[in-house]
């Protein structure tokens, strides 16, 4: 089974721990001094926020699956889309080691597909690859876009 992965990236961390915490009736299953983690079933998502120097906002998006079948799955999916797929075996990232794949979408938007493997002790594994975690550089779009009205 999958479940949609959404990270943010925030400027308060705690009060945005007290925000997400109430407005989803849980505490955060991860808590660490830059980030923290939901993993809910209701609805069924892996929600997290973090402060690591990224613009705060969206961070990405993604489909967290539950083996390395469903990855192979996803990995088809996105060879299929006419965009780079980036690999990424083995990485530590966000507290933990996985098997993921990444892709832009039209508008820019970075998603990763990926199947955690364990749990590790820092960000992004060690201290010289922190600011690199999640988004590749070359995932991220070339440009800032203008948004074109304050119309959703």
């Amino acid at each position: 089974m999958k479940r949609m992965h959404v990270h943010i990236s925030v400027d308060d961390l705690q009060a945005s721990i007290r925000f997400y915490s109430t407005m989803f009736g849980a505490d955060p299953t991860v808590v660490k001094p830059d980030y923290a983690k939901w993993m809910l079933d209701d609805p069924r998502v892996n929600f997290a926020i973090s402060q690591r120097g990224a613009a705060v906002g969206l961070n990405h998006l993604g489909i967290q699956v539950e083996c390395g079948e469903e990855l192979a799955e996803m990995n088809t999916r996105l060879q299929q889309l006419e965009t780079q797929v980036k690999e990424e075996m083995g990485t530590a990232c966000c507290y933990a080691k996985s098997d993921k794949y990444w892709v832009t979408d039209p508008s820019g938007i970075a998603w990763e597909a990926y199947h955690t493997l364990d749990n590790v002790p820092m960000f992004g594994g060690d201290e010289q690859h922190d600011s690199n975690c999640c988004v590749p550089v070359v995932m991220m779009p070339m440009s800032k876009k203008k948004a074109a009205s304050g119309c959703c």
